[in-house]
């Protein structure tokens, strides 16, 4: 009589008893059925026939020298979850039954089994395998799409950034050009703010906030009208007091964004002095912002040591002892003496270090970075000009740095 011989694509079922005879026997039974049956006679054999070709089941005798069928369980659905497995046994006890399929078996037999019982537990076996495994198929392949489209999204989102970005960074570099006749002030001051910052050990997610502030400071003058800021003459008491709204403008401006709802905070107090002199609100001391009494030294810092096209800036030595005779009326002793940890030599490096769009930024929300850009635009729009054709005094920043004189002579 010939052996029978299983169709290619038949289902591989591994039988696994010590016992030659019931080996022989269900091998047999398996092959009449058209599944392609393999057997192995303790744990070890078992493991290794599923490690040389893909099984789709085990069917394992739960007594067996050495290593049990249990162990044998525990390995197989730890190395090879998509194998399934039946457990045999000739002691029928509700303990073992139960700890067989809570560690992970689809059924369990009693031997020796009914060959009906044996072909339905096969045949539910086989069933249930093949819905995990096209389960976990699609769970692969939903993953897999997930994480292209994610990386497509990630993507589009830091192209759109990058847009918002670089039009804030232009922005903000017009607002410096036409004020400064350079677009790296508030770049600068940003690095200087930060400088100063760390040393008074401030760090991040507040370091960022400051950063942002700096950046910003003047982004309330997009509000100030051409007639005023381009005025070639002085200033009357009128026009004076519409210069002066610019932090205001600039709050108004940022503190709906909530990203940059503490940079708000700086924008709005970068005018006060520590003696209270300042403006818009007459902040006093520690009432100020600790960022915004850090850009006031960055601030005047800068607008010292820049060129302008009707003097020449001074030397950092030079400002530095200035900003220093100012501690306690313009500016907060306690940042003075972090600024006075800076040598000329960190000072130079730091405003010779190339711009940074991004600089000030850290992990911000795109669509809040988005958020900004719609803010200032209709900012720009309320206040009747173009953003491309805006104007901006350049003596208000040098007035920012002949306050200190002033200041310091009563």
């Amino acid at each position: 009589m010939s052996q029978p011989v299983s169709a290619p694509d038949a289902p591989r079922i591994l039988i696994v008893d010590d016992d030659a005879a019931v080996r022989d026997v269900i091998s047999v039974l398996l092959m009449e059925e058209g599944y392609d049956s393999i057997t192995a006679i303790d744990a070890d054999g078992a493991l290794d026939a599923v490690a040389a070709e893909d099984t789709h089941l085990v069917i394992s005798d739960l007594k067996m020298p050495g290593r049990d069928g249990m162990w044998l369980l525990d390995q197989l659905r730890k190395d090879h979850p998509d194998t399934a497995v039946i457990m045999l046994t000739g002691f029928g006890d509700t303990e073992n039954a139960v700890e067989c399929l809570r560690r992970g078996a689809v059924d369990y037999l009693l031997k020796p089994p009914k060959v009906t019982d044996l072909i339905r537990a096969i045949e539910r076996a086989l069933a249930r395998r093949r819905v995990e495994v096209a389960r976990k198929r699609y769970q692969r392949t939903l993953e897999r799409r997930v994480l292209e489209k994610t990386s497509e999204l990630t993507s589009a989102l830091r192209e759109v950034e990058n847009a918002y970005t670089n039009t804030l960074y232009a922005l903000v570099s017009a607002l410096d050009a036409r004020e400064h006749e350079t677009s790296d002030h508030s770049q600068r001051v940003v690095r200087y703010t930060t400088a100063i910052a760390r040393i008074l050990g401030v760090a991040e997610p507040e370091l960022g906030e400051m950063a942002r502030g700096a950046l910003l400071h003047d982004i309330g003058k997009i509000g100030v009208p051409d007639a005023i800021l381009l005025k070639p003459g002085p200033l009357n008491s009128t026009e004076w007091e519409e210069m002066r709204r610019h932090p205001d403008i600039g709050f108004q401006i940022l503190r709906s964004i909530p990203f940059l709802r503490q940079p708000a905070e700086v924008v709005l107090s970068h005018q006060e002095r520590f003696d209270g002199r300042g403006y818009p609100r007459g902040l006093k001391g520690e009432e100020i912002p600790l960022g915004a009494r850090i850009f006031a030294v960055a601030d005047t810092l800068d607008a010292m040591t820049s060129d302008r096209p009707y003097r020449q800036g001074t030397t950092f030595a030079a400002a530095r002892a200035e900003i220093v005779r100012c501690a306690g009326t313009q500016f907060d002793p306690q940042v003075v003496r972090a600024f006075e940890e800076l040598s000329d030599a960190d000072l130079a490096e730091l405003r010779k270090r190339p711009s940074d769009p991004k600089q000030g930024w850290g992990q911000v929300p795109v669509g809040q970075v988005g958020q900004l850009a719609s803010a200032v635009a209709n900012a720009a729009a309320a206040a009747g000009m173009p953003v491309v054709g805006l104007g901006l005094d350049r003596r208000e920043r040098d007035r920012s740095s002949e306050r200190v004189v002033l200041t310091s002579n009563g």
